[in-house]
């Protein structure tokens, strides 16, 4: 079977995490210990960035020039792409931010290369009825319209963290995210709802590989099946 990398572009939740922050753990920094061991995971997710972001500041051309025919990128933005105060962030949904993913598809397409499309993960946020909130508003959708138009896999994260989180419940969702107690290295602890804990994003990147199995996605053949029955 050939080897080839899976290059990984989005924000925080996806990004590779320094030791001074763990448990805080991005979810495509587990994606490894899934695969057999001719696939390498070249993680280029950044925190902060958006679609638009990550281009202007090059790390989209980084990854082009690195990519070689029978590759894959997988690609996840929608959280940095919402923040209308900033502009160097902003995209609108079915505006920028589409053609910016137009552009990672078709550019990786041009090298020879598989990519494919992931919504992004939800946030922990539960109303006063206690059911999960939606606080990515149409950027999922313009995700869907894109994969659906250029006939992109697509990984609907949005969908499979939120059905999860749901029936996970609030209090005992807490436990996926940052929810830490004061302690030496954080002594006000954490409360933060976007970010994945190492457990969370261990269940991230299940889920996502999961439903590469469910679409019988090439990629599927080089997926540990033992990993995803933890």
């Amino acid at each position: 079977m050939k080897n080839f990398s899976i290059y990984t572009i989005g924000d925080s939740t996806m990004a590779d995490k320094k030791p001074d922050v763990f448990p805080e753990t991005g979810w495509c920094q587990v994606l490894e210990s899934y695969f057999d061991t001719g696939i390498k995971i070249s993680n280029h997710a950044v925190n902060g960035r958006s679609s638009k972001s990550f281009i202007d500041e090059n790390r989209w051309k980084t990854v082009l020039d690195s990519l070689k025919p029978g590759d894959y990128v997988f690609i996840q933005f929608g959280h940095n792409d919402e923040k209308e105060y900033d502009t160097t962030r902003y995209t609108k949904p079915f505006g920028t931010y589409t053609k910016n993913l137009e552009k990672f598809v078709n550019e990786s397409r041009s090298k020879g290369v598989c990519p494919v499309l992931f919504t992004p993960i939800v946030r922990r946020k539960f109303g006063e009825d206690g059911l999960l909130m939606d606080t990515h508003g149409d950027y999922p959708e313009a995700v869907r319209r894109v994969a659906k138009a250029m006939n992109v896999p697509l990984i609907d994260l949005q969908k499979l963290t939120g059905d999860w989180i749901s029936s996970v419940g609030d209090e005992a969702s807490k436990e996926f995210y940052l929810w830490l107690a004061p302690d030496v290295k954080f002594p006000e602890g954490r409360k933060d709802d976007t970010h994945l804990s190492e457990k969370g994003a261990n269940m991230v990147a299940q889920l996502a590989l999961k439903e590469c199995v469910r679409q019988k996605l090439p990629i599927s053949d080089r997926i540990i099946r033992e990993s995803l029955l933890k």
